[in-house]
């Protein structure tokens, strides 16, 4: 009987006829095809390149969880249940706090454009804290009663605040609030993508890694996944720890609305330093209101826990499982800030795993 051939076969065929001298500029002209379609789809793709790779950082930081889970529902149905909880999880963690600020600042309202009419047309008093300023009181008395002791709408500060740069102001937040909404959504979506995927995907990347760079290409992916999952571990649970004892010092020191504040206080604890702003601001506000031991009380265990945080616990976290030194914990996350944005604080600790991979390779 006549053999039935293939285009693919007759392809093979025809690359075997081919010596292998001539074979080296075809693969040559395959591998530069392969990355320039490679990179004509991610030029294409490039304004969701943020989406998947805050999803991969959320999907690497909450793997082990996920395998732990699809060993128990065995199922491919239980798989796609289990992805949509961790991935609706994921997304309420993310907009309960914006939600709960919001809440608490319509709630508010009211009360904010009363006060707001009133030193529109009697001004804003200067406060008696500026008194006891320990320096530089009298120059912040002078500038506060040329610029917002008078009625707001002739003072000098509050004209700059015309209405085109208020609405400048308002439409530019508008579309970085679209933006954002943009980029949640698909990050959403793709972490459910993979977290369906499960094992399957973590299986094929650490092939096709293994493939294209070999064992030591593959263990450095695993490297730097570990890098990624303990700089998560370290910010999100430092950043908690942060706000859970600072928002305990609010309520004792009386600050007005400790639970939202403590709230704030953690997740700008999430970022390195940043912390300060937070606590800071409340003493201010207690030093304002006349209760200058509980200003200080909070300021000083404050800095205290924010000292503790960022040198001991978080270098701990974030360095212990890939042995990271604390210096190059701190390069990372704030080169990696500086460079990417908030996403760099975890992209930045496992590029610095790179190099010390690379570094340990080298001298070996």
């Amino acid at each position: 009987m006549p053999q039935d051939n293939s285009p693919e076969q007759e392809t093979d065929g025809a690359l075997e006829s081919v010596p292998s001298t001539d074979r080296k500029p075809q693969h040559i002209a395959a591998a530069v095809l392969y990355a320039a379609l490679v990179l004509l789809a991610l030029w294409v793709m490039r304004d969701f390149i943020p989406a998947v790779a805050w999803a991969g950082v959320i999907a690497i930081a909450l793997w082990p969880l996920l395998t732990r889970l699809e060993a128990r529902s065995g199922s491919h149905k239980r798989t796609t249940l289990v992805a949509i909880a961790l991935t609706a999880a994921v997304g309420l963690l993310i907009v309960l706090p914006f939600v709960l600020v919001f809440a608490q600042a319509v709630s508010e309202m009211h009360d904010f454009i009363a006060w707001l009419r009133e030193a529109e047309a009697t001004g804003i008093p200067v406060p008696d804290f500026v008194a006891h300023l320990p320096f530089g009181s009298a120059q912040v008395a002078s500038w506060w009663q040329d610029n917002l002791a008078l009625p707001l709408h002739g003072s000098p500060a509050m004209k700059a605040l015309h209405g085109d740069a208020v609405v400048t102001i308002g439409r530019r937040f508008g579309t970085l609030a679209a933006h954002g909404l943009v980029v949640f959504s698909f990050t959403l979506v793709t972490l459910f993508v993979m977290f369906q995927a499960g094992p399957r995907l973590s299986c094929n990347l650490l092939k096709g890694t293994r493939r294209a760079f070999g064992s030591h290409g593959a263990l450095l992916a695993v490297r730097m996944a570990a890098a990624v999952r303990s700089t998560v571990s370290g910010l999100v649970v430092v950043g908690l720890g942060e706000g859970a004892f600072l928002g305990i010092a609010y309520l004792v020191s009386g600050v007005p609305h400790a639970a939202v504040l403590g709230l704030l206080t953690a997740i700008a604890a999430m970022l390195p330093f940043c912390a300060p702003l937070v606590f800071c601001g409340a003493a201010l506000w207690l030093f304002a209101q006349g209760a200058a031991a509980g200003a200080i009380g909070v300021a000083v265990f404050g800095f205290i826990v924010v000292f503790i945080a960022e040198h001991f616990v978080r270098p701990l976290l974030i360095g212990g499982s890939t042995r990271l030194p604390f210096l190059l914990v701190l390069f990372g996350i704030l080169g990696g800030a500086q460079t990417f944005g908030f996403l760099g604080l975890f992209i930045g600790p496992a590029l610095m795993t790179v190099l010390t991979v690379l570094w340990s390779e080298w001298v070996r």
